[in-house]
C-alpha cells in the first residue's frame, strides 16, 4: 500500500506565506514526477505546480514567481512554498506522485487526500 499524506494548510492573509508538504510512504520502489494540484468550489481541479525526480520544475503561470516546489527525495516529500497569497489562491491543494511500487511492476498515479488553504482579503 502507497499513501500521500498532506500537512500545513490553513488560514492565512492575503499577501502571507504557507508552506504544505506532502510525505510519500508504503512499499515505493521509485517516485518519478511530483506534484500540487488544487480545486475552488464550483471549479475543476487545476495543475499548480509538478517536479521531476531530478528537480525540473514547471507552474501554472498565475502562480510564477510566487510560489516553489521543492522535494527531499531521500524523504519521499514534496514541498510547496506558496508567497504573495491572494484570495484566488483559495482552495483544496492535492498532491499527486507517480510511483513505481515494490517490487517493481508498473507505474501508477497516486493522489493525497488534499489539504484545505483559505486566504483571506
Amino acid at each position: 500500500q502507497v499513501q500521500l499524506v498532506e500537512s500545513g494548510g490553513g488560514l492565512v492573509q492575503a499577501g502571507g506565506s504557507l508552506r504544505v508538504s506532502c510525505a510519500a510512504s508504503g512499499r515505493i520502489f521509485r517516485i518519478d514526477k511530483m506534484g500540487w494540484y488544487r480545486q475552488a468550489p464550483g471549479k475543476q481541479r487545476e495543475l499548480v505546480a509538478t517536479i521531476t525526480s531530478s528537480g525540473s520544475t514547471n507552474y501554472t503561470d498565475s502562480v510564477k514567481g510566487r510560489f516553489t516546489i521543492s522535494r527531499d527525495n531521500a524523504r519521499s516529500t514534496v514541498y510547496l512554498q506558496m508567497n504573495g497569497l491572494k484570495p484566488e489562491d483559495t482552495a483544496v491543494y492535492y498532491c499527486n506522485a507517480v510511483i513505481l511500487k515494490a517490487p517493481p511492476i508498473k507505474w501508477e498515479n497516486y493522489w493525497g487526500q488534499g489539504t484545505q488553504v483559505t486566504v483571506s482579503s
